[in-house]
C-alpha cells in the first residue's frame, strides 16, 4: 500500500461525470514484420500479462479512506482481469486516420471504472494497409507525461534482446478499515511536521520574486482573467479526437533558422491555428490566450508513476497577424513563464496540494464542472512531451506512430498535446462535443500555420512526407 501524493489526489478529485481525467496513448503498429503471424486481442493480452511485473501501475487499485479522512491509497498488487482491461474494437471503413481518430474519441468519452485498476487498453483493428493500433487509456492520477513515456517504453520492445515473461503474480490482501484509518492518522502527523518546510519553500520563492530585477510575467500575476473564447464553457462528456504528423527535421530546421526551440515552435503554431478558429467561431482574436504548459521537475528514466509537474502559465499571441511576430512572441512568453515558475519554485503547487482536504476538494470540482462558465485559470492546456527516440515494437510488430493527449479541464473544451517519436512530431487534439464542429479543423490549421511560418522565414513550403505515418 502507498498513499497518493497530493498532486495525484487532486487529479483524482477533479474528475466529474463530464470532466474525465484519463490520458490517451495511441500506438499505430505495422504487422508486416510478423511474417504472416496473427496479432489479435489474445496475443496482446499475453504480451501485457508477461510484462505486468514491470508495468507496476497497471496493478494499482484505488482504495478510499473511511470518512475521506485522508488522500486515497494504492493497493499495489491487485488482481488484474485482462479480459476486462484489454479489449478489441474495429474502425469504420476505409480505416484511415479520420476513422481511427473517431474510434479513439468514442473510447475516450467514457470514464474509467474506479473499482478496478485505472487503465484500459484497446486493440483497434480494420486500419488501412493491414495496420492495427493499440490505445492505452490511463488515469492521470497514475502517471504524468514523463512517467507515461517511461511506462510506454517498458511495455514495448525497445531493444533486440528477448523480454522476460511471467506466468503468475502474487496479490496483496485488501486492507482493513482500521488499518486505513491508523495509517491516515499517522500520515497526517507527518504532513503536519512537513508544514514548516512548505511555508519556508513558499517564502523563499516570494523573496526570489521580490529580489529579481525582472518583473513577474503579467500572465502569472493575472491568472484568473483569461479572455472569454469559444473554447471556454461548461463542457459535456463527449470527446472528439484528431491527429496529424509533421517531420521532426522540418520543425527543427525551422526553429534553428529562427533561433527558437521546438517547444517555441509548437506554441507559435498553436497560436496561429487558434487565431484562425477564434476568427471563425468568435469573429475576433484581439487578446492573447492563456495556456497552461506542463513542465516536469522529475525526469528520472526509472519513474513510471506519479505526477511531478507544474503548469506554467504562458501567453499565446493569437492577436498577432504576422507569423514571425507570433514565433518571437511565443518564444518570449515561454521564457517569461519559465522564469516566473522558477522564481516562485516549480514544486510550489505540488507541495501545497498535499493539504487539499478530499471531501471539500471533490465538492468544489463538482460545483465548478457544472457551472456554466469558463475556466478561470486558463483557456486551454498545451503540452509538448519528448517521446521515444528508438523504433519500438509490441510483440515483435513495428510501432510506426505514437500519439498522446491529456484530459480536458473544467471550463476548457480543448487540449493540444504534441508527442515526438523518432523522426515525427505527432500532434493530438482533444475536444468535447460542442466546442468545435470537427477537431481536425485545429490540427489542419496547425499544419497550415507551420507552412505560413516557413514561407515568412524564406524556407521551402514543401513539407517532408513522413512515410511511416498514416496519410493525412
Amino acid at each position: 500500500m502507498k498513499r497518493l501524493r497530493g498532486w495525484d489526489a487532486v487529479l483524482l478529485y477533479s474528475e466529474t461525470p463530464n470532466v474525465h481525467m484519463h490520458t490517451l496513448k495511441l500506438a499505430v503498429i505495422e504487422l508486416d514484420g510478423l511474417g504472416g503471424a496473427s496479432f489479435g486481442v489474445e496475443e496482446l493480452r499475453k504480451v501485457i500479462h508477461s510484462r505486468l511485473y514491470k508495468l507496476e501501475p497497471f496493478r494499482y487499485e484505488l482504495v478510499d479512506i473511511p470518512f475521506k479522512f485522508h488522500h486515497p491509497m494504492w493497493r499495489e498488487n491487485a488482481e488484474v482481469d485482462l479480459d476486462y482491461h484489454v479489449r478489441s474494437c474495429r474502425v469504420d471503413e476505409p480505416g484511415g486516420r479520420r476513422q481511427l481518430d473517431e474510434a479513439v474519441g468514442r473510447i475516450a468519452s467514457t470514464p474509467l471504472d474506479r473499482s478496478r485498476p485505472l487503465w484500459e487498453m484497446y486493440l483497434i483493428e480494420g486500419l488501412a494497409g493491414g495496420r492495427i493500433a493499440v490505445l492505452g487509456k490511463i488515469h492521470h492520477a497514475l502517471a504524468d507525461g514523463v512517467a507515461s513515456a517511461n511506462l510506454l517504453a517498458r511495455g514495448m520492445d525497445l531493444q533486440d534482446s528477448p523480454q522476460a515473461d511471467r506466468d503468475s503474480y502474487a496479490t496483496d490482501p485488501a486492507p482493513a478499515k482500521g488499518e486505513l484509518v491508523r495509517s491516515a492518522f499517522t500520515d497526517h502527523l507527518r504532513q503536519i511536521a512537513k508544514f514548516p518546510s512548505v511555508v519556508k519553500y513558499t517564502a523563499q520563492g516570494v523573496r526570489r520574486v521580490q529580489r529579481s530585477p525582472h518583473k513577474l510575467s503579467p500572465e502569472l500575476t493575472r491568472p484568473f482573467t483569461p479572455p472569454p473564447s469559444f473554447m471556454n464553457h461548461q463542457i459535456d462528456a463527449t470527446r472528439k479526437f484528431a491527429t496529424t504528423t509533421l517531420a521532426l527535421d522540418d520543425v527543427k530546421q525551422t526553429g534553428k533558422h529562427l533561433g527558437v526551440t521546438i517547444n517555441d515552435m509548437i506554441l507559435a503554431m498553436s497560436a496561429g491555428a487558434l487565431r484562425k478558429l477564434l476568427l471563425r467561431y468568435d469573429g475576433h482574436a484581439d487578446h492573447p490566450l492563456l495556456a497552461s504548459v506542463p513542465v516536469s521537475f522529475d525526469f528520472s528514466k526509472d519513474r513510471i508513476s506519479g505526477n511531478y509537474f507544474t503548469g506554467v502559465l504562458v501567453s499565446i499571441p493569437v492577436e498577432l497577424e504576422d507569423p514571425l511576430e507570433r514565433v518571437r512572441a511565443a518564444h518570449d512568453a515561454a521564457a517569461a513563464g519559465k522564469e516566473s515558475n522558477n522564481l516562485l519554485g516549480p514544486e510550489l503547487v505540488s507541495r501545497w496540494s498535499a493539504y487539499f482536504p478530499p471531501a471539500p476538494a471533490e465538492a468544489m470540482f463538482r460545483w465548478l464542472s457544472n457551472k456554466d462558465g469558463q475556466n478561470k485559470v486558463m483557456n486551454l492546456p498545451i503540452s509538448n512531451v519528448p517521446g521515444p527516440r528508438e523504433r519500438a515494437r509490441v510483440g515483435g510488430a513495428l510501432v510506426t506512430e505514437i500519439y498522446s493527449v491529456g484530459p480536458l479541464t473544467t471550463g476548457s473544451g480543448l487540449n493540444i498535446t504534441v508527442w515526438s517519436y523518432v523522426d515525427q512530431i505527432n500532434i493530438s487534439v482533444l475536444s468535447d462535443g460542442k466546442t468545435v464542429d470537427d477537431p481536425h479543423e485545429l490540427t489542419a490549421a496547425m499544419v497550415e500555420d507551420f507552412v505560413e511560418i516557413r514561407r515568412a522565414a524564406g524556407l521551402s513550403t514543401e513539407l517532408t512526407t513522413v512515410d511511416t505515418a498514416m496519410a493525412p
